[in-house]
């Protein structure tokens, strides 16, 4: 793989001349590999570069912002990603009547418990960096519903994901009528998400699950990559109460004869994993094994790595995210994209290393030790279950030397949110609880009570609105000159984290 080369500068009046022209460059390279770029390559001329926020504002047209309204009012009246029936039933008949949209290209399925959209997005750059046209499709979104749909790195655009919406809904509504359920929320934006795939058109999906594997309405792919993020537990009620049994579930993205990039699992986790690999004739790479982070120093901005893929080591990798967590993340993507490509298996070579560090230095995550405000310093963390916040302390302590930090917690009522509380009590010196605005949010005295047995009465601090507690937290970190090195940092869901960052100005 290479950057493109001056020759591949086209001029956009002969199309089939320059197709042909790189393909025939392309003569180290798997001939339908070569193809599929040199056609991106092509409609890139068209299209111009990648633009786009990583977090869209509302949109400024008023019209379209009511438009956009409209359809985020008809799918609430759906059931919501937590009201599940575990089935792929109504999925599929909706790909049927739709053309099976999701056979038009290859994709990466992505499943774990944390990780996962970091990942994706990793992947997408990375992919994005070998002139390949990607779609990604992750959730939950942290301010707009347009950002779970991404073409070329960048959410779609209002005005497609409307269309997209009418385009199918008749379709859906097709499907309604034949099955005992109507779609839910996450089904119908799912249907939405590979449709919009299919009429770019990608080259590659990178399909995030919603929750789970074998029953996710995105499991209605045939990957030739499946990646598992670190399994822990979450969602318990509906997944397992072990990570075994998480595991189990979760397993369901293994296809025949597909490539599995496993990360660092739990014992019992990853004997599932190669159990479920062996029965589908799977080939397995394990990061520690196969693949992993070779070294690691903290950076300003980020970090400095180098990782070992499965065609060898990648050295002086800035990657602007912070945490060990996200170094082990991006040796996922990179063996994941190493393995889309056939690297480790039918191939013993490497990837260009130049658009290997143009990528990884590119990426963003909006929501993940994301700082939005400066004196004091607010940092966004959208961790949500013990793993995930233990993740988050690891790494705001090792990027940050705040001399006190104060949390702003607010958690959803279906989650472990004292083992979440307990993996922050070390760091944080005061905890703001407060609640984000839906209907899924803890209570915020609730919240304040479990608080107040984890850190103590004069640690705890209850402001049920959220700007009040995001003005308390900073005061707090404000009040003396003793502590001008304090920060804040805003955490317990990915709801909250996108409210605060909309409160802050961060659009």
């Amino acid at each position: 793989m290479s950057e493109p080369r001056p020759s591949d500068r086209h001029d956009a009046s002969q199309p089939d001349d320059t197709f042909e022209e790189i393909v025939g460059e392309e003569t180290q390279r798997d001939p339908d590999l070569a193809v599929i770029e040199a056609g991106s390559r092509t409609l890139r001329t068209y299209a111009g570069s990648p633009q786009g926020e990583a977090v869209p504002a509302r949109p400024t047209d008023p019209e379209t912002d009511q438009a956009l309204r409209a359809v985020e009012q008809e799918l609430a009246g759906r059931w919501g990603e937590t009201k599940l029936e575990p089935s792929v039933t109504r999925i599929a008949a909706l790909m049927d009547v739709l053309g099976e949209p999701q056979r038009a290209y290859p994709s990466i399925h992505i499943t774990g418990t944390n990780g996962k959209t970091s990942t994706a997005r990793m992947i997408e750059a990375l992919l994005n960096a070998f002139e390949l046209r990607t779609g990604r499709y992750t959730s939950p979104h942290v301010q707009s519903i347009t950002e779970r749909i991404s073409l070329d790195g960048s959410p779609i655009e209002p005005e497609r994901f409307i269309e997209t919406y009418e385009d199918i809904k008749p379709y859906v509504e097709m499907v309604d009528a034949q099955q005992p359920y109507r779609l839910s929320f996450f089904e119908v934006l799912t249907g939405m998400a590979y449709a919009a795939f299919a009429d770019a058109p990608v080259d590659v999906a990178v399909v995030e699950v919603g929750m789970g594997g074998t029953w996710d309405a995105t499991n209605v792919i045939d990957s030739t990559v499946a990646v598992v993020t670190p399994i822990s537990l979450d969602h318990t009620d509906r997944l397992g109460t072990t990570p075994a049994e998480i595991a189990g579930e979760k397993a369901g993205v293994i296809k025949q004869g597909a490539t599995v990039i496993l990360a660092q699992q739990p014992v019992d986790a990853a004997q599932v994993m190669l159990k479920k690999a062996v029965e589908v004739d799977a080939t397995v790479a394990r990061e520690g094994m196969e693949f992993g982070v070779t070294s690691r120093e903290v950076a300003v901005g980020g970090q400095l790595l180098t990782l070992r893929g499965l065609g060898g080591e990648y050295e002086d990798i800035f990657l602007p995210l912070y945490g060990a967590h996200q170094a082990h993340n991006a040796a996922v993507a990179l063996s994941a994209v190493e393995a889309f490509f056939g690297i480790g298996a039918e191939q013993a070579r490497s990837l260009d290393i130049d658009a290997i560090r143009k990528a990884f230095a590119a990426v963003i995550s909006p929501g993940r030790l994301e700082v939005v405000r400066s004196s004091p310093t607010v940092v966004l963390d959208a961790a949500h279950n013990p793993a995930g916040a233990r993740a988050a302390a690891d790494g705001i302590s090792e990027a940050f030397s705040f001399s006190r930090l104060v949390g702003v917690v607010g958690t959803s009522g279906d989650k472990d949110v004292r083992g979440l509380l307990e993996a922050f009590e070390p760091i944080f010196a005061e905890v703001v609880v407060t609640q984000n605005s839906t209907d899924r949010a803890m209570d915020a005295d609730e919240l304040a009570a479990i608080a107040v047995e984890v850190f103590g009465d004069d640690r705890v601090q209850v402001e049920p609105r959220l700007d009040d507690a995001l003005e308390a937290a900073i005061t707090l970190a404000e009040e003396d000159d003793e502590y001008a090195g304090a920060g804040v940092l805003v955490t317990g869901s990915v709801i909250t984290v996108g409210e605060a960052r909309l409160l802050l100005g961060r659009v």
